[in-house]
């Protein structure tokens, strides 16, 4: 008989709709019941969880995670496998590894370990990976290899897909060659995201249309955005049915253009992502993106040339942000880490919602957003030393 856990008295959201005083049952790696409080009790040899005064939300996710923990996935990819075992602490159930731009052999590698998940290994999940390159705009690098970069080329995506452990690539649709890589990618399931470019508005547009959905790191690595060249940024922008990724640090881009992203994609068009490289969770110092040696302080991860080189945001922190930036719902500044992560991903019917069937991916949270407890596929992974609520 499957384990059951049946979490009580929480304010739930699901995410579309906040539930008070509500109970949640667990059986197995799935949701089972979600029901006013005073509706669903404990059955025997049920693990009993009181969450009074705390929020139930479903589990985040993360679109795009270079390491953390002092690991970088682009130099060693089985490091993904610790690195996932110290994520819930942020309330992350399920993220896509990141690789940046490097030699092909390092994407192979990485397609096997994804796959192959170790059996003691405990933490969220990956989900596939986000393959970063290296299909982009030299004059748009930011922090990757120059060296590694690569004209559009079907044969250099041979097999990419999700069931092979790719999930997600960013590239540059400005390409010779590109649009046509697009149409393969997406003819394989994956998801096509357009980033690290010098597209012009046009150009994005024709992204659009042979199947790019998403943007990656809205503002960064994308020329700025012009009145009267509005360029990727201002395509993203305006575009009504593609998503894109924005990291809230107060960093990459500044708190007042957060809050007017916020009100032009809203919680159904945005994801909020960390780009979050190896000193996620580390003290300053010097840690490693790629080939690159980066230098991090309290703030910020740096080229020598002052370059931005991923962030050391933790995603429960962005989701604070954005509703300190924008002055946004907690129920709608959910959806941008859950429910759209989810759909962008394909995978909308078994994750990112509190729901019966779906997947019992769950982040426990005290009513100002700090964790308490996550659980993956059913399991607590993750808890604080105490679930007494602030």
């Amino acid at each position: 008989m499957s384990h059951s856990i049946l979490i009580t008295n929480a304010t739930v959201y699901t995410p579309s709709r906040r539930l008070e005083a509500a109970a949640v049952r667990l059986c197995g790696s799935r949701i089972a019941a979600v029901a006013p409080a005073a509706e669903l009790h404990a059955e025997p040899g049920e693990e009993l969880l009181d969450a009074g005064g705390l929020v139930l939300a479903p589990g985040f996710i993360d679109l795009q995670l270079n390491g953390g923990f002092g690991h970088d996935f682009t130099r060693d990819p089985q490091t993904m496998w610790p690195v996932a075992a110290q994520l819930p602490r942020y309330g992350v159930t399920g993220f896509l590894p990141t690789i940046v731009t490097s030699p092909p052999q390092t994407v192979v590698r990485a397609q096997e370990i994804v796959r192959r998940q170790p059996h003691s290994s405990k933490g969220a999940a990956p989900l596939g990976l986000h393959v970063e390159g290296p299909f982009l705009s030299p004059a748009k690098k930011g922090a990757h290899n120059r060296d590694h970069l690569r004209a559009p080329r079907g044969s250099l995506v041979e097999g990419w897909t999700p069931s092979t452990g790719v999930r997600l690539v960013t590239l540059a649709p400005e390409l010779p060659g590109a649009l046509d890589l697009v149409r393969t990618l997406r003819q394989n399931d994956v998801v096509v995201s357009a980033g690290h470019s010098l597209a012009t508005y046009e150009e994005a547009l024709a992204g659009f249309r042979a199947g790019v959905t998403y943007g990656t790191h809205l503002f960064n690595a994308m020329p700025p955005l012009h009145h009267r060249r509005p360029g990727l940024a201002g395509a993203l922008l305006a575009a009504g049915d593609v998503c894109a990724g924005l990291i809230a640090d107060g960093v990459h881009v500044h708190p007042a253009l957060v809050r007017f992203v916020w009100h032009l994609l809203g919680p159904r068009r945005l994801t909020l992502v960390t780009d979050a490289m190896a000193a996620l969770g580390m003290p300053p110092g010097q840690y490693h993106l790629g080939d690159h040696s980066v230098a991090v302080d309290e703030q910020r991860a740096a080229l020598p040339d002052g370059t931005l080189a991923g962030s050391i945001l933790s995603l429960d922190q962005a989701l604070r942000n954005l509703i300190q930036f924008s002055n946004c719902s907690t129920g709608e500044a959910l959806q941008t880490i859950t429910s759209t992560p989810a759909a962008i991903l394909g995978l909308g019917e078994q994750k990112g919602r509190i729901a019966p069937g779906y997947d019992a991916d769950l982040t426990l949270l005290t009513s100002d957003l700090n964790i308490r407890a996550t659980f993956v596929a059913g399991e607590k992974v993750y808890e604080h030393h105490t679930l007494t609520a602030d």
